[in-house]
């Protein structure tokens, strides 16, 4: 500790090619002292350059940005002075948040009169005709299994054949026992995180990420290790050089369409990770929630399947039907070894003895009906991403989007860190969204983004825009204290 402020957390260290891949250079294209704090401040709060991280040697810096030594020097005073960096004698610089610098998140949505426009769930409303038929063949398979007590730790056979079946007509042969059917796809990742890891481990996860998973990880005391993923996708040396330099017990990836960023990690970027992996004794936990949520790509065959020869043993693939038909059915799951899946049937037990038959039931009417269910939720995204890039295109030209081929959400950079202010403001004005500080791995980090899902109906983007620009007017570009949690889907 100095001055009351963690200095070194992790062992990690940025070389000087490494941190010149992740700044945006100046205009003029060479880096004057001011310039290039500038650049580490907005790597810093974008999520690319993790907290608590050794930057490199001054000369080093030097070297790889072609400029002088003193640059680097003035830099680093300036970022020390601003409260971005600090040093300790023999120990280097080490990245930092000014003090009160932390995200602040919304307490719970008070709005009994339902007039606020709810952006921050990216949950679809469910195929209302597809449920009410799997209702009516549920209902009536009910009684086959009322004379029996009920209890299905592994989940239903017949849904794990049907997940199974589904996993082998997209290129992974899987068989039932590989599948534990679990309380949705949040469930599963809590079960192997309580089975795989402990107090302490190390856990690399993309920076940003979904929060809910975020959030277990902590809550079971694991030591997060951010890698970024950028409006470019992921840098496969940089996620080796995390796994290699931490080792970490478990990585969690969301390579099918990433939330928030809806990027797609390329397979032969997967197949690199994968092998990395391998080399450090990493468990891959991989999030496939979305992997159906393909809006103008091909659906992509399953991570594991392109893992390489003896890469896809250590993967772990989540999935579940929340995005794909209804977030209130609550059945998900883990494809994993027949023998992995037994442990975390046993420390499932200790919790939660069995799913919904009933449900589990409903599930395997909508799996045989998933292929049509999942074309027209395409087509409606489609046209719900559209409609809301339009809305924020004419209400709120100066942000800025990558649209994305996949997923359920746009990753808003507002060119300001006014996010947390703005999300406290536009709950004032009827819309609720979330700052993308929920979705950092550090606190105060990606402060200039919002996450908008586009599950909504189209005609009620016009409005939320319009609101949101009514809560933009005057919002200031600092910080404020922290309050209540909010949960996010």
């Amino acid at each position: 500790m100095a001055d009351g402020r963690v200095v070194h957390t992790a062992d990690r260290t940025l070389s000087g090619r490494q941190l010149a891949s992740l700044l945006t250079p100046p205009p003029e294209g060479r880096f004057g002292y001011r310039e290039l704090a500038r650049a580490v401040r907005e790597a810093l709060l974008d999520g690319r350059v993790a907290l608590r991280l050794r930057l490199p040697a001054e000369r080093e810096l030097a070297q790889v940005l072609e400029v002088s030594r003193t640059t680097v020097t003035g830099a680093y005073d300036l970022l020390r002075e601003s409260g971005y960096a600090h040093s300790r004698r023999g120990a280097g610089t080490w990245t930092a948040l000014p003090d009160g610098q932390v995200p602040v998140a919304l307490g719970p949505s008070q709005d009994p009169a339902g007039e606020v426009i709810d952006l921050a769930l990216a949950a679809p409303p469910a195929p209302r005709a597809e449920l009410t038929e799997a209702l009516a063949e549920a209902a009536a398979e009910l009684p086959r299994y009322a004379s029996a007590p009920g209890y299905h730790p592994y989940g239903l056979p017949e849904l794990r054949a049907a997940v199974a079946e589904r996993y082998t007509a997209r290129g992974l042969p899987t068989r039932p026992e590989q599948i534990l059917v679990t309380t949705g796809a949040q469930q599963a990742l809590s079960l192997v995180l309580a089975q795989f890891g402990r107090p302490g481990d190390r856990v690399l996860a993309e920076n940003p990420s979904y929060t809910n998973a975020l959030d277990a990880m902590r809550n079971r005391g694991m030591r997060v290790t951010p890698v970024p993923v950028t409006e470019h996708g992921w840098d496969t040396g940089l996620v080796d050089a995390a796994l290699r330099q931490t080792a970490p017990r478990l990585a969690y990836l969301i390579p099918d369409f990433h939330n928030p960023t809806g990027r797609l990690m390329p397979r032969e970027q997967g197949r690199e990770l994968a092998r990395s992996a391998r080399a450090t004794g990493t468990w891959l936990v991989v999030d496939e929630t979305l992997t159906d949520m393909a809006l103008d790509v091909p659906a992509p065959a399953p991570f594991a399947a392109g893992a390489g020869n003896g890469g896809g043993e250590q993967v772990l693939s989540v999935g579940s039907l929340s995005k794909s038909c209804w977030g209130g059915l609550r059945v998900g799951w883990v494809r994993a070894s027949a023998r992995v899946v037994t442990e975390l049937t046993r420390t499932r037990v200790t919790a939660d003895l069995a799913g919904s038959v009933l449900d589990q039931l409903v599930a395997v009417s909508l799996m045989r009906r998933l292929d049509p269910i999942v074309a027209a939720r395409l087509a409606q995204l489609r046209r719900h991403r559209e409609a809301l890039g339009a809305a924020l295109a004419r209400h709120l030209p100066e942000w800025r989007w990558t649209v994305p081929p996949g997923g359920m959400c746009l990753w808003i950079d507002l060119g300001r860190p006014v996010a947390t202010q703005l999300a406290a403001r536009a709950l004032r004005h009827g819309v609720r969204v979330e700052g993308g500080a929920r979705f950092g791995v550090d606190p105060g980090t990606h402060e200039h983004r919002l996450r908008i899902p586009y599950t909504q109906p189209e005609e009620v983007y016009g409005t939320a825009a319009e609101r949101l620009a009514a809560a933009l007017e005057g919002a200031p570009g600092r910080f404020v204290d922290p309050a209540l949690p909010e949960w996010v889907a």
